[in-house]
């Protein structure tokens, strides 16, 4: 069965992915068989329905559809916005976006239903990924979820992650629409989950509020893969092989934004690349005989 990874950064890895994409299509040995690239996700600085994460990614939405359309991979608009109000669904950037990247193969990352409704009927060529900025951790909300028409994937908080026994209780056509946040870094226990999306919405829209201040064991530090793969909400790739995809499920998404294009890469070759070809992407993209590190 072949697993299909959602990446992050679509404006703001522009320079890695360039660098990153011949090496998927010229030396396809590099790669684990069974995974394939089903999207890479990600909203401009400037965009007011972005939710996910607020001032990252500055490469011009040309160069970013065109290097997407040339590789045959679908892009995501990420706009999780969950504030918006009816005044905001006329913003003359947003709706330029969603005109130079609608199609059949792109989708849109989408929270509220008012941004959603509207989507549906003006820019019909997109599918629809309900986002985990929703932060559904109630099983039963999460398959209603599921059940609605309008999403192609649904995304749970990584809090359900491990419910092994009741994701077993999909139907067939339920799990192929799961999509699983594999490597949240977030502190398993959170309560300030979804004020925290707040918190980026009104940024994004402009608003003036104080920065949500993380008070999670362990947040001054940052984000640290490292940490992430001890959360109990880790998805790694003995867990997809072994557990998620014989059992179904096919779609993982892959956390990102607004970190470093190397940390990035380190997310790409875990992930996708065979151990023992790891050393030959990262000298393909920055490794050389040269370099110094301090």
């Amino acid at each position: 069965m072949k697993v299909f990874y959602h990446l992050p950064g679509l404006f703001e890895f522009y320079d890695l992915y360039k660098a990153f994409l011949p090496l998927f299509r010229k030396h396809r040995e590099w790669f684990y068989d069974w995974c394939e690239i089903g999207s890479i996700y990600g909203a401009p600085a400037d965009c007011i329905w972005g939710g996910g994460r607020v001032g990252f990614g500055d490469e011009p939405a040309e160069r970013v559809a065109k290097l997407l359309k040339e590789y045959g991979i679908s892009a995501r608009l990420t706009f999780s916005n969950s504030l918006l109000r009816e005044e905001h669904l006329s913003d003359r950037r947003c709706n330029e976006l969603c005109r130079m990247f609608e199609n059949n193969s792109n989708g849109i990352i989408v929270h509220s239903d008012l941004l959603l409704n509207y989507l549906k009927s003006k820019y019909p060529g997109f599918y629809f990924v309900s986002s985990t900025t929703k932060v559904i951790t109630d099983f039963s909300l999460f398959q209603q979820e599921l059940n609605r028409n309008e999403f192609r994937y649904v995304v749970p908080d990584f809090r359900l992650n491990k419910e092994l026994d009741k994701f077993a209780t999909l139907t067939v056509a339920q799990k192929q629409k799961v999509e699983f946040l594999c490597n949240e870094c977030c502190w398993f226990g959170c309560q300030d989950r979804k004020i925290c999306y707040e918190n980026v919405s009104r940024k994004n829209l402009g608003e003036d509020c104080k920065d949500h201040i993380c008070k999670s064991p362990g947040a001054k530090k940052g984000y640290r893969f490292s940490d992430a793969m001890k959360n109990p909400g880790f998805i790694g790739i003995d867990d997809i092989q072994n557990i998620y995809a014989p059992a179904g499920f096919s779609q993982f998404k892959i956390e990102g934004r607004s970190l470093g294009s190397a940390l990035i890469l380190e997310f790409l070759l875990y992930y996708m690349i065979k151990p023992e070809y790891q050393l030959n992407v990262r000298e393909e993209i920055y490794l050389d005989s040269t370099l110094d590190l301090f």
